[in-house]
Order: C-alpha cells, then sequence, then structure tokens
C-alpha cells in the first residue's frame, strides 16, 4: 500500500509538537522534521484552521491544539489496546487460578491499566490507576529488559533512581543490569515479595511491529502455595498471552535474546 505524502508529512509534525516541552518555532519543525520551509507553513496553517495546531503569533511559534487534545482523549475513552488485552487476560486468569494485569511503562514507573482478578482471590496493590517503581515489578522488569542499555541507563541514571518498597530489590544499575539479564534469559521476569509481601509475580512482555515493548502482562500469586513446577506453568502462560498480545497489535513474535546478546532493540 503506498503512503500519502501529505497525510505522512502532517503526522509527522504533529508527532514532532507531541514530544517538544512547548510550543516551537516553525523553522526547527521545518528542519527537525525534514520539510521544505514552504510546505511547513502550508501544513501548520491548515492544521491551525482546524485547530490541531496552535499559533502563537507574538511568539512565533506553534504547539498542539484543542483538536489534538480530543483526539487524545478519544483513545483515553475507546482504549483501543486495553480492549484487545482484556479478553486474553481473561483467559489467563482462567487457566492460572490467579489475578491478572496488564501494565505500561510510565518513565520509571508502571502504570497498571487492567486488573483481571481471580474468583476468591483478594484484591492486590496493583489495582487500575496504580503507579509502582518499574525495578521492583515483574510487569516493568519485563519490559526493561527488552529496552536497551542506554534506555535503562537513562531511566535510572543514579542510585536515587531506586527506592525500595520492602527493603529488597535491585538498587544500583549494575544490579539491575545483571537482574535483567536473567529476564532475558529465561524470556520472562519474576518478582518475589518486593511490592507486597507473600506475593509473587510472574511476568512476560508484549512487543509492538518494531520489537519496542509496549506492556507486561503479569500474574501475582502468593509465593508460599506455588511451588517450582507450578510457578513454571503459570510463567508458560503468561509468556503466551503475552505473545497473543503482541500478534492483535501487530507486534513482532521472536524468542528472547539470550543473556550476551543482549535486548533485541539495542545493545
Amino acid at each position: 500500500m503506498s503512503t500519502v505524502p501529505a497525510a505522512a508529512q502532517v503526522l509527522a509534525i504533529l508527532r514532532y509538537l507531541a514530544r517538544q516541552a512547548g510550543p516551537v518555532p516553525a523553522a526547527a519543525i521545518s528542519r527537525d522534521v525534514g520539510l521544505p520551509r514552504s510546505t511547513t507553513y502550508h501544513l501548520l496553517d491548515t492544521l491551525a484552521r482546524e485547530d490541531f495546531v496552535a499559533h502563537l503569533p507574538e511568539e512565533r511559534r506553534y504547539g498542539l491544539g484543542v483538536s489534538a487534545f480530543e483526539l487524545a482523549s478519544g483513545y483515553s475513552r475507546q482504549a483501543p489496546f486495553e480492549r484487545l488485552a482484556r479478553l486474553p487476560l481473561a483467559q489467563l486468569v482462567d487457566r492460572t487460578g490467579h489475578n491478572a494485569h496488564l501494565a505500561l511503562l510510565h518513565g520509571r514507573e508502571v502504570l497498571y491499566v487492567i486488573e483481571e482478578r481471580a474468583p476468591g482471590r483478594a484484591p492486590l496493590v496493583s489495582d487500575v490507576g496504580v503507579r509502582l517503581p518499574a525495578h521492583l515489578t515483574a510487569s516493568g522488569r519485563a519490559v526493561l529488559a527488552r529496552l536497551s542499555r542506554a534506555q535503562v541507563r537513562a531511566l535510572f541514571p543514579d542510585a536515587s533512581a531506586f527506592v525500595s518498597r520492602n527493603e529488597t530489590g535491585p538498587n544500583s544499575l549494575s544490579a539491575l543490569h545483571n537482574l535483567l539479564v536473567g529476564v532475558r534469559r529465561r524470556g520472562y521476569a519474576t518478582e518475589e515479595g518486593e511490592v507486597t509481601r507473600g506475593f509473587s509475580s510472574v511476568a512476560a512482555a508484549v512487543l509492538d511491529h518494531s520489537a519496542h515493548p509496549i506492556a507486561g502482562v503479569a500474574v501475582t500469586f502468593p509465593g508460599a502455595a506455588v511451588g517450582a513446577e507450578e510457578r513454571e506453568r503459570i510463567a508458560g502462560h503468561v509468556s503466551r498471552t503475552a505473545r497473543e498480545l503482541t500478534r492483535r497489535v501487530g507486534g513482532v513474535l521472536e524468542a528472547p535474546p539470550s543473556a550476551d546478546e543482549g535486548p533485541a532493540c539495542g545493545a
């Protein structure tokens, strides 16, 4: 299928503006997006008329407009990824008998967007809308393991980035890197009482079309009640659910890299 040049240029401008800390001059947009200046001005004028871009004449700058906000609000209302994920997570609960959840990486934290509770299981701290330190959670570790070392280093630049809930978990970049090597080797992440004492979790990453991690799927269970064989069974179901979600979003299905290869998306 061929690309429509004007549409691609409009999307490139909107994505560029969305990444900026504030409004920017048209010259910067033209330079950074790689468009001729005349084309940039024509597209900005059209976007401004439809309120996708706001023009600040006194500052000679452009920022996102109210129509762009309405698009983001529509995404939040429709939540297509969460809708795609809900049935596979419910099936994961049926297969394991334990609570399952879906979390997105947001900075150094994970944001829980779905929790599917198993019958008779108590609610967990990982309820919808809750944020937890990514390096302490199985979901966060599954996602972090798919990032490059440079990306992980940018998220955790010094010791102050490593918070602790129960005085456990990695407290340095080297400790986190060593932990993530194990995640890549196994193909799934684990967590043992580092979020809530007495509870353990297993998680695997959902990948997009470029093999970039977009979410973590996890199952949480009472640690003392689940033996090694059962944990392996749960991990298998979690990994299969993550692969199914990857397929549903058009992502890349591939085997996890070996420990000495590093993550697939960068060294």
